[in-house]
């Protein structure tokens, strides 16, 4: 055994996980530990944050599999410490969460460094064009396996969704963590500040609660989990970021405080409860500005979240259906009827274009509302003497000279009409 270490020193790592966190980088790093107790095999986990001393020492000890966040990576294959001319195994963990951090740069730094001839894996939630396109750039014929559509949420989560002003959400979701049923619970935020904020109001109320995100050192990261891992913390308030390390059993709660950005980050955050088939509750507390998100959740999941119905005191009421709301806007956007005399269209300098169905109107007339005798169709009928007459002796001279330029510029009925009169006359 010691024979075999010793000709394993220095040996460069012949397989590379690569994830966006710190914390997802510590869980993956201790479940190839657990899983791989029984084999000959020497792990190393390398990210930023700490001291790399420790894990120069492990890498110079020689290393099969390596984990890795991207940063801490090049850094130290910069230095001289990593080789990756060996790599035969590529994952990618987390893709999309790495493509949203800006990690593409140095991913396709990574690639570069490593052999052409190696098995490369993608794990992901969700598959965006950026994925598909990376795919696409550094795979041959993937083959895709999915253990469940995209962005559809576990069965066994049950969801609900309070609307309410913000200044009544800390009150709501004091009231919420109080019961009796929440055993340990995770709470998600969109800022860092708005997380340690929000610890503090629970101190004050006497609900353990802690926070993790980006600004926090990676020391104060690793007890903050280990403490709510050991149930020693209740409520954990976490960024979406930070959030992609948490793997944590019996979690029973989880809060959506800040409605998340976009419908698949819905489906990770509510995927940290009703784990190894456990139960779960999923509550959203959604403001008034944030209707817009609520609406494309459910029309991605292809769900209705239930609306709660307690704590009426701190909500506000519920928008109206989608369908009902649609009915309402396209009911407001009717055109009007258009004159049964007239069919026209406006043009950009106010004039209308006619289409007369009565007799024609001269080219000096101004454009005014049909009478009714206008508005009959011109008949192939012969007119009658005394209209002849009458025509003849008021318009017979005028007439005569513009048949031709009538004709011409008149419709097809005014023209023909036209041409009677002037043989009458």
């Amino acid at each position: 055994m010691k024979g075999r270490r010793k000709d394993r020193q220095g040996r460069p790592p012949r397989a590379l996980v690569l994830c966006p966190t710190r914390e997802l980088a510590t869980q993956i790093f201790e479940s190839f530990v657990a899983y791989g107790r029984n084999l000959h095999l020497r792990h190393a986990v390398v990210f930023g944050g700490v001291n790399q001393r420790k894990q120069v020492q492990a890498l110079r000890a020689g290393v099969d599999i390596l984990v890795a966040t991207p940063g801490r990576l090049l850094d130290l294959i910069n230095q001289g410490h990593i080789d990756l001319s060996h790599i035969e195994t590529l994952v990618l963990d987390e893709a999309d969460r790495m493509l949203d951090m800006g990690f593409i740069h140095d991913i396709r730094k990574v690639i570069g460094m490593i052999p052409e001839d190696r098995q490369t894996l993608f794990f992901s939630a969700t598959v965006s064009r950026e994925i598909r396109a990376l795919a696409d750039a550094i795979l041959q014929n993937p083959v895709t396996v999915e253990t469940a559509p995209e962005s559809t949420t576990a069965e066994l989560i049950t969801q609900r969704v309070y609307f309410a002003d913000r200044a009544n959400k800390t009150v709501l979701l004091e009231r919420i963590l109080s019961e009796d049923s929440v055993g340990r619970a995770l709470v998600f935020t969109r800022t860092k500040h708005g997380a340690d904020k929000l610890v503090k109001h629970l101190q004050r109320s006497d609900i353990s609660s802690e926070a993790i995100h980006g600004d926090k050192t990676q020391n104060a990261r690793t007890r903050t989990m280990k403490r709510f891992k050991n149930g020693k913390t209740q409520v954990l308030v976490a960024t979406d970021i930070a959030s992609r390390g948490i793997d944590v059993d019996e979690i029973t709660h989880v809060v959506n405080f800040d409605m998340p950005i976009d419908p698949e980050t819905y489906v990770h955050r509510i995927g940290r409860t009703a784990r190894a088939g456990a139960s779960g509750i999923a509550i959203s507390l959604c403001g008034s500005e944030e209707v817009g998100i609520y609406r494309a959740i459910e029309r991605r999941t292809n769900i209705t979240l239930p609306i709660g119905e307690d704590h009426e005191d701190l909500t506000i009421p519920a928008p109206k259906p989608r369908g009902s709301f649609k009915k309402k806007q396209h009911k407001g956007s009717r055109k009007k009827p258009q004159s049964k005399h007239f069919a026209g269209s406006k043009h950009s300098n106010g004039s209308t274009k006619k289409k007369h169905r009565g007799k024609p109107q001269s080219s000096g007339e101004s454009f005014s509302k049909p009478s009714k005798k206008r508005s009959r169709k011109p008949t192939d009928k012969p007119l009658s003497k005394s209209a002849g007459k009458h025509r003849g002796s008021s318009e017979s001279g005028k007439f005569k000279g513009r048949v031709k330029k009538s004709s011409l510029r008149g419709s097809k009925g005014s023209s023909r009409t036209t041409q009677k009169l002037t043989r009458r006359s």
